[in-house]
């Protein structure tokens, strides 16, 4: 495919404006005009091709099925994309005037309203940008509690499950991170807990269910080890799309939890744009929430800017808005029935997935799992020396974005894969014979494997090379 700089031709143009009459006599110094500007010269319906052809290269959950566990790739109702668009809500400027904004204020107290209930939780805060800034905001919650207690906690627990942005935020906060074991039913193993459960613990960051896929039964027992040690814990409430309506952090004894609006409710997950991580408290820690606050007297909503013991601003202005009203708008189309049917599919779909694929795979826990599961290739690379990498490529070749690989890292070979509640039946029929064909080519042609993707825009890539050695534009070579 030609480069827009290979299509253009001296003299070629799109639809140009008329030409001003009105009489503009302004000046612009020598220092401050480009002299090295280029702009491609093409016609309009070639531009038009252009970025249409680059569009079609694409993959994307409205293309193609995007089992990426732990990411929650699920279909989002468009609909919630034309509420976000209406005009007072995209055209709002954050420094109106709160008598202007009453309906987007109502709105986000609604949602915390509304995140309070599915969570178990007293208070909420829509200021975090993202499920890692929700992390942050919830660390910097647990040091200014116990600096305010006068108590010197230190060290932040974390599962050797867990996903990386739980101990890089601990020890970007100044914790020290003690890595916690999985049991051999990846659970939390209990009695190294309270080994490692001690006066300089601040706490302990879980998710649940875990990036294994799987539901922690001893969950009260594991919060109330950290409590009674006088600790709290965090919820990373990344896999929240498992849950909902069936159980809820709050009740499970966790004190704060973050939320990925854009993956649960109805923002598409990794496409560059904003995130949201709201985060929520039990009453104890609601008074250290980030700062404005909504506030709603009984007949008008406002934002409160008192301080008191909050631990202050996470952004500018009030968080990102066009993701919060495809939430807001999700919650309310759905209801509670309806998120608790989400959750059931999702679990639904993943059991089944998991059921077809257990004789082609090693599957590391046999147990019933939640939205997602973790399977192993270890079995097929020992015996054919293709591994969990060459798999995800192959499946590009038959019309399938590969899922998450090599993660967890405790899952040798690891396959993690996250069908949500938005595929059919037939769709997952079909993920589960590619990768059937892909086991059957293993034993008969294996090279075909080995050397996938074959039908794609991009052959294989040397994956070192490209991460060390880049090439970011057409002006570039690679030594």
């Amino acid at each position: 495919m030609k480069t827009l700089k290979e299509i253009s031709r001296p003299g070629a143009t799109g639809v140009m404006p008329p030409k001003t009459d009105v009489d503009v006599d302004v000046k612009i110094p020598k220092e401050y005009l480009r002299q090295d500007l280029w702009l491609p010269q093409v016609a309009e319906h070639e531009v038009i091709r252009h970025y249409t052809s680059l569009a079609n290269r694409n993959f994307g959950v409205d293309t193609g099925f995007y089992p990426l566990g732990s990411c929650t790739m699920k279909y989002n109702p468009k609909v919630c994309e034309d509420i976000a668009r209406f005009e007072g809500f995209a055209d709002v400027h954050p420094l109106q005037d709160a008598d202007d904004i009453q309906g987007c204020l109502q709105i986000m107290h609604e949602l915390e309203k509304d995140l309070c209930a599915l969570c178990g939780m007293d208070g909420f805060t829509l200021q975090p940008a993202a499920g890692a800034h929700g992390e942050l905001c919830g660390i910097m919650i647990f040091e200014k509690y116990f600096k305010d207690r006068g108590e010197k906690r230190k060290k932040i627990i974390v599962p050797d499950s867990s996903h990386g942005t739980n101990p890089a935020t601990a020890s970007f906060c100044g914790f020290e991170v003690i890595v916690l074991n999985s049991d051999d039913e990846g659970n939390v193993d209990v009695n190294d807990l309270k080994q490692k459960m001690n006066s300089d613990v601040a706490g302990l960051m879980l998710t649940n269910p875990n990036t294994l896929g799987l539901f922690d039964k001893q969950i009260c027992e594991i919060t109330k080890i950290v409590h009674d040690g006088g600790g709290l814990v965090y919820y990373d409430g990344a896999n929240m799309n498992a849950i909902m309506g069936y159980a809820r952090p709050g009740d499970m004894g966790f004190d704060i939890v973050h939320l990925n609006l854009h993956k649960t409710f109805a923002t598409p997950h990794g496409g560059g744009g904003p995130g949201s991580g709201p985060v929520g408290v039990k009453g104890k820690l609601k008074e250290y929430l980030p700062m404005p606050h909504v506030k709603f007297d009984g007949k008008k909503y406002s934002l409160d800017f008192s301080k008191g013991m909050s631990i202050g601003f996470m952004r500018a202005f009030w968080g990102s808005f066009g993701v919060i009203v495809r939430a807001y708008s999700y919650i309310r189309a759905l209801g509670g029935a309806g998120l608790k049917d989400a959750s059931r599919h999702a679990v639904l779909n993943a059991n089944y997935l998991m059921k077809q694929l257990e004789n082609d795979f090693f599957i590391p826990y046999k147990r019933f799992c939640m939205h997602e599961f973790v399977m192993s290739s270890r079995d097929i690379a020992a015996e054919y020396g293709v591994h969990t990498l060459d798999i995800a490529k192959r499946l590009l070749d038959l019309g399938f974005h590969a899922p998450t690989i090599y993660f967890p890292l405790i899952v040798e070979e690891a396959m993690m894969i996250e069908p949500t509640e938005t595929e059919s039946k037939d769709t997952l029929d079909d993920f589960a014979k590619a990768l059937k064909q892909i086991v059957n080519e293993c034993k008969t042609d294996k090279q075909k494997v080995l050397q996938a993707p074959a039908s794609t825009v991009v052959s294989r890539l040397d994956d070192t090379l490209a991460s060390r050695k880049p090439v970011l534009n057409w002006k570039m070579k690679r030594e």
